[in-house]
């Protein structure tokens, strides 16, 4: 088969040439370089004089932050990726723009970066194009590849890039796993990381802040690092079963985005958009998307050991129970249930397990329980779990689209524990690829989606918003059948997994040392990992904070509802908007604290959260709309809180304040502080 014909874009590419301040195109065996919009940031390719080989380096400030690192690919079908590149004539220019989102931890979004396109011709006849973006607060950069005539695949064995950091420092992140991110993050030198998934997160000893990720993942393994010499990584992925190649790739194919974030602050990280806007723009109606929800749902229960997900006397998702949740959901202004285990399949668990994904459990009656909540308007989470059996939900993904129409349900759940069949990988190419087609689908369904288990958000919610949010961490449930998430776990998020996007953590766990559960006389353990010292490490205070700190547009109160109902400061979750207009990072430092305000519609959040460290904090609120009284409703650690000693104890407190106030966050060790800012009806306009 011949290679597919140039596109308008590949044409122009290779045609046209300007100039614009800020790129400068020297001699094209010298080097080639482009400039943020401010010139802070400056990113040179080079071409090497020896062997044609092609590599980049970074600049910010005038301090070199990767120096000459490489760029290529090597592959199994003889193409010539790697050297003997010719440049081609290039593009550069500017793009400012601000663009809007259905939702997001800010609706309105600034895009404003220099860029440089340059096409090189390989020996082999194929072109190699380098596209790069360069922003005041990083960079991003790929490859897009036209092979020559009658090649009509890829195979790619190795890519080549690299990062070779200039200086040493502190470094967060989990190891390279194929399978899963549900690890815990480790603060080590940046030297001494063998392997390490992105987003890392690196503390420079000269006090700068990069974190290294990528952004549109699309259909390409997802990359990691691994360590070749010090503080130079290369970039690995997890290969075909039994197969060298790591992608298979179309004659004419484009990369994911390679990302480097720079700031002067920690909070800069979670500030900075580059990952959401190296994504194409959307692709769906946004008209016809659902909005952001607060939800509760029949989950904690299963995992905590008084219920069960298959039918029978400890059946977790029962008629009953479905109807009692959808009553409490709306009597407390939440939006929706999640209904994890209504459906048929869940005793097949523990082989090449096939769940009926539209089929309800005998105990669950799908259309009473969908007419209540109906009549309620509480919106009905479907949830699938697959048992990462990615073949049968690809066939089953038609009816599963057609089921959601057909019954008004706009959110589905799903999710991914166990082996993918035929020996793939949760992080390779054939599951990225499958997770892919099921946003897709989702979109063309109208269909909001909640993956568990999932591939690693890179930004794809800016072109299908339909992808809300996704758990990629350790999340909640390991607090109950382990030793659990330790308090420094949730103030490393913001700085390292949520760089990607939105996570579901399902925060607010009421119950912190799991008493209730375990004497309720149900409860059986079922998790291996449970030593018999599973609980929150955290405060109450805390978990209340979390619902804000660590963002997500459907955000779940998790804890079985006999725990919130009469508890004066679940008040926080009733008044709690998730549909947020725009975030303000007001201060943090991984591993220690992190503090962070949100603002939706006329209405404010504050939420902080602290290591096992005490710890007082503080800021301005200025980020407060001026001239306007607050109510302030603080949910706080009690003077004598401690997450292991004392973890329910808080007060709620009431004050007025304004944009002009600076106010004091006291955190007991492990624990957190929440606020609700209400404009004072007396003193709004």
């Amino acid at each position: 088969m011949n290679a597919k014909p140039f596109s308008f874009f590949s044409l122009l590419l290779l045609l046209l040439f300007f100039t614009v301040s800020g790129c400068r195109d020297k001699e094209p065996e010298v080097n080639m370089e482009v400039s943020s919009p401010s010139e802070e940031v400056l990113l040179s390719l080079h071409l090497s004089p020896s062997d044609g080989s092609l590599s980049y380096s970074l600049v910010f400030r005038g301090k070199e932050v990767i120096k000459e690192a490489r760029l290529g690919f090597e592959t199994e079908n003889g193409l010539n990726l790697n050297k003997g590149f010719a440049p081609l004539r290039s593009i550069c220019g500017a793009v400012d723009s601000t663009y809007s989102l259905p939702w997001g931890e800010n609706k309105r979004v600034k895009n404003y970066y220099r860029f440089l396109e340059i096409p090189f011709r390989c020996t082999d006849g194929g072109v190699l194009t380098l596209e790069s973006r360069v922003y005041d607060d990083g960079i991003g950069f790929r490859y897009r590849y036209i092979a020559p005539p009658n090649v009509d695949s890829v195979l790619i064995t190795r890519e080549l890039t690299e990062f070779a950091f200039t200086r040493d420092g502190k470094s967060w992140s989990i190891p390279a796993n194929g399978e899963t991110y549900e690890l815990l993050y480790r603060e080590l030198p940046l030297s001494v990381v063998q392997t390490a998934n992105t987003p890392i997160t690196v503390h420079t000893e000269d006090s700068l802040w990069i974190a290294v990720h990528e952004a549109r993942l699309v259909d390409f393994p997802e990359m990691t690092l691994k360590q070749k010499d010090s503080l130079l990584f290369a970039c690995e992925h997890v290969p075909w079963p039994a197969e060298r190649v790591v992608a298979k790739m179309p004659s004419v194919f484009v990369s994911p985005w390679r990302v480097v974030l720079i700031g002067n602050k920690a909070v800069d990280l979670p500030k900075n958009n580059i990952v959401l806007n190296l994504n194409d723009e959307c692709l769906v109606d946004k008209s016809a998307l659902a909005k952001p929800i607060k939800y509760i749902g029949v989950w904690w229960g299963m995992h905590v050991g008084v219920h069960s997900w298959i039918p029978g006397e400890r059946h977790g998702a029962t008629t009953e129970r479905a109807l009692k949740y959808i009553d409490f959901a709306a009597r407390h202004n939440i939006q929706g249930v999640l209904f994890e285990g209504w459906n048929e399949g869940w005793e097949s668990w523990g082989g090449e397990q096939h769940f009926e994904q539209t089929s309800p459990a005998a105990d669950f009656d799908l259309q009473k329980v969908l007419a209540y909540a109906k009549e309620k308007g509480i919106a009905f989470i479907l949830h699938n779990e697959t048992g990462a059996n990615m073949p049968a939900y690809e066939r089953d993904l038609d009816s599963v689209m057609i089921f959601c129409r057909d019954h008004g349900i706009r959110y589905l759940k799903t999710g991914y524990a166990g082996g993918i069949p035929g020996g793939y990988k949760h992080h390779g190419q054939y599951a990225v690829r499958h997770y892919f087609n099921v946003l897709r689908k989702a979109a063309q369904a109208g269909v909001m989606l909640d993956v568990h288990e999932p591939v690693k958000a890179t930004g794809m919610r800016r072109t299908y918003p339909n992808m809300m949010t996704r758990e990629g961490a350790r999340g909640m449930e390991w607090n109950a059948w382990s030793e659990g998430n330790p308090p420094e776990h949730e103030t490393l998020l913001p700085f390292t997994r949520l760089l990607g996007g939105p996570m579901d953590y399902t925060p607010g766990i009421f119950d912190i040392t799991l008493e209730k559960s375990k004497r309720s006389g149900v409860y059986k353990k079922w998790n291996d990992n449970d030593m018999g010292n599973s609980r929150v490490n955290t405060t109450l205070a805390k978990q209340i904070a979390l619902w804000i700190t660590l963002y997500s547009p459907m955000q779940m109160a998790a804890d079985m509802i006999e725990n919130y109902e009469g508890h004066a400061a679940f008040r926080f979750f009733e008044d709690y908007d998730a549909d947020i207009d725009e975030s303000f990072p007001l201060d943090g430092y991984p591993g220690q604290f992190y503090v962070v305000a949100r603002r939706a519609g006329e209405c404010y959040y504050l939420g902080a959260v602290t290591n096992a460290e005490e710890r007082q904090i503080e800021v301005s609120l200025d980020f407060l709309k001026p001239e306007i009284i607050y109510d302030a409703i603080i949910y706080a650690d009690a003077p004598d809180a401690h997450w292991e000693t004392n973890p329910l104890a808080y007060r709620i407190l009431d004050k007025k304040v304004s944009s002009a106030d600076r106010i004091t966050i006291s955190m007991a060790p492990g624990g957190g502080q929440a606020i609700t800012f209400i404009p004072d009806k007396q003193n709004f306009n």
